[in-house]
């Protein structure tokens, strides 16, 4: 497909993702546990299962050998060219709340590296995406280039993580040596504090325990912008797990001297 109708089945997929979430927003429906009171509250809803069949019977229909990995649903095809991340629901917790830092998050690999990425909020009817040379935004206030601002010390950060709750004790002692430096540290947002490091509102997110579907789809976003994201010793964080994002190389840098001197 030329790049343009490319770019037209990924807005094509948040559509019709969208369109199966927002009837169960704001509503009395029913949350599951996937962790069964096993671990720490690992939320589902019929919302989350209801997107990710939606992105996945479109994806099937115009690239049936395209390989998918989402959340909710077994992994299909993934040693094809061309894989789909998708997180029909990244911030869960939030989505339960009524509370609109909650996006869908779609994604695609080419030989295992990223190559597209999305972030999909239908309420507010905002989108973020890129291919990581160029990212851009769609929504409320028009269309716009996304371009990450300068932040030249972790002193002068903001700094986001959706909560140090969910890291172990040593990680977050860790983490808390650069809470200590930045100027200013938020918690929460989920997927929309990625967005906002590409949108230049946000300079520096450091997390923990991240799945690959939580990142991926946000790397070609970030870098797009001119971002950069690694795991917390500064390798490619493809995986998921210990991640830090920034804007501006430089406070990038810092923080990951702060987290191995911590």
């Amino acid at each position: 497909m030329a790049a343009v109708d490319f770019e037209a089945f990924v807005h094509e997929l948040a559509d019709v993702s969208g369109r199966a979430i927002l009837p169960f927003f704001r509503t009395a429906l029913g949350v599951e546990d996937k962790t069964r009171g096993t671990a720490a509250f690992d939320p589902v809803t019929a919302a989350d299962r209801a997107s990710e069949q939606a992105m996945r019977a479109l994806i099937g229909r115009h690239f049936p050998a395209h390989g998918i990995r989402g959340e909710e649903y077994d992994d299909e095809r993934l040693d094809s060219e061309f894989v789909w991340i998708l997180d029909p629901i990244d911030g869960t917790k939030s989505f339960i709340a009524g509370m609109p830092a909650w996006g869908t998050l779609i994604g695609l690999t080419r030989h295992g590296a990223p190559c597209w990425g999305m972030m999909h909020q239908p309420f507010i009817r905002e989108r973020f995406y890129g291919d990581g040379s160029v990212a851009r935004y769609r929504g409320p206030a028009g269309e716009r280039r996304l371009l990450v601002r300068p932040c030249e010390r972790v002193a002068d950060a903001l700094m986001f993580t959706t909560s140090p709750l969910l890291m172990n004790d040593a990680d977050r002692a860790r983490f808390e040596v650069v809470e200590r430096q930045v100027r200013l540290s938020r918690y929460g947002g989920d997927c929309y504090g990625y967005c906002m490091v590409a949108a230049g509102h946000v300079d520096l997110i450091i997390e923990t325990n991240l799945k690959d579907h939580d990142i991926v789809p946000l790397i070609p976003v970030i870098e797009g912008a001119g971002g950069i994201v690694t795991d917390w010793d500064g390798n490619p964080a493809l995986g998921g797990g210990r991640v830090v994002v920034a804007g501006d190389r430089r406070v990038h840098a810092e923080a990951l001297e702060l987290l191995a001197r911590g």
